[in-house]
């Protein structure tokens, strides 16, 4: 198991935020973030870098859809990459750490969106070197996501807690060493923490996906370390080369201790 970095432990200290209702202007809360999240490293303008793809104003604040394509150039590779939402109680949705040597690549995921706010992109490169880019993401209207109860029945969400689900994205290659892209989704309620139980007065405890890893075979791809701003029923999409391994081997754990782990084959290896 790759060990906690000091940059993804911030996910877990960032729970202790709450939401006051009041919040910092957009720059007094983004200089809180990075002094948390960074320290005082330089964050460089990442424009022809990271290119961050997420609606203006999104159908779902339950669950927004947030991209990410990177490309570095010049012989460095990437080595982290952090979704962050300045607005939400906990900002630093999720940190991907690579565990191969990658000079591109393109990862997905979904949030929860507690009010209008920044969302960022934060790339850290082999040489420590960040970049960012940021977009501004409109508040649909309706209750704040981080406090809104989970989706479903909630014997349901317990049942099905847990499972998993590997889907290809787009045209699938037909042969060995190709570019392929593929999505992932693990039924969790993500519960916040926050939600307030309309009946018993009490709020339903802390329950959030704490860590995704992906294995092409032996070899690490990444391990993402999540929080409560990701939405229910976390999704990951990624990008992967096919040929060097029959299968990816998926783990997800969550703060509660449960952990689960499943086999997906993609293909002969090469």
């Amino acid at each position: 198991m790759v060990r906690r970095s000091a940059l993804s432990s911030v996910l877990l200290a960032a729970l202790i935020v709450t939401a006051s209702g009041t919040y910092a202007s957009a720059g007094e809360r983004w200089d809180e973030i990075h002094a948390e999240a960074f320290g005082a490293r330089t964050i460089h303008d990442g424009r022809g870098i990271v290119a961050l793809t997420a609606p203006y104003r999104p159908d779902d604040v339950r669950s927004v859809p947030l991209s990410a394509e990177i490309a570095l150039k010049d012989g460095r590779t990437v080595r982290a990459v952090s979704f962050i939402v300045d607005e939400n109680p906990a900002p630093v949705a999720a940190v991907f750490r690579l565990g191969e040597a990658r000079s591109e690549i393109r990862l997905a995921t979904h949030i929860r969106l507690d009010q209008q706010s920044d969302v960022r992109v934060v790339v850290e490169a082999s040489d420590g070197a960040l970049y960012m880019v940021e977009q501004f993401v409109k508040f649909a209207g309706g209750q704040a996501s981080c406090s809104a109860p989970p989706m479903g029945d909630p014997d349901e969400i317990a049942a099905n807690m847990g499972k998993m689900n590997l889907t290809p994205v787009g045209a699938q290659p037909t042969g060995s060493r190709q570019a392929a892209r593929a999505r992932f989704e693990l039924n969790h309620p993500n519960h916040t923490g926050m939600v307030l139980d309309q009946i018993t007065l009490h709020y339903t405890p802390l329950r959030m996906v704490s860590r995704i890893e992906v294995r092409q075979g032996d070899v690490l791809m990444f391990e993402m370390t999540g929080s409560i701003t990701l939405a229910q029923n976390p999704v990951v999409e990624f990008d992967y080369t096919t040929g060097s391994a029959a299968e990816l081997v998926i783990t997800a754990e969550d703060t509660d201790g449960a952990a689960w782990t499943q086999l997906f084959p993609i293909g002969p290896a090469g």
